[in-house]
């Protein structure tokens, strides 16, 4: 998981960070990206043009797509409470966070941490 500062909710700021940021990663790791509906995304096909990922969304009338998305945002909501002003955040900050919740075990990874699936992961494709 990757936790970046934007410069705002708009989609252009949205697109410019996460392009920015998916390039930081071997590219093994970046053929797609999931996203719950919302305005942020609506320049999803900039991002794909730019970066050659593919965006899928989750279907609204499909609880189960959102399954991931929703328990990420749980336990980011363990960090940054709804309301607060996540601006007032460092990119510091949010890469502590990052880090806690990567090296956190999880149930459906077999209580595998995301960081060592993601590790595993790179030294298999080298």
């Amino acid at each position: 998981m990757m936790l970046v500062k934007v410069d705002g909710k708009d989609a252009k700021s949205v697109v410019v960070a996460l392009i920015k940021n998916v390039r930081k990663l071997p590219i093994e790791l970046y053929k797609q990206l999931t996203w719950n509906r919302s305005s942020e995304m609506t320049g999803h096909k900039r991002f794909t043009l730019l970066t050659d990922i593919q965006v899928y969304f989750c279907d609204s009338q499909s609880p189960w797509h959102h399954g991931s998305n929703e328990n990420t945002n749980e336990l980011l909501s363990l960090y940054f409470p709804k309301g607060l002003d996540l601006s007032t955040f460092s990119q510091v900050k949010l890469n502590a966070v990052a880090r806690r919740l990567n090296e956190r075990p999880r149930k459906t990874l077999n209580y595998k941490t995301l960081a060592e699936i993601f590790y595993q992961y790179v030294a298999s494709t080298r």
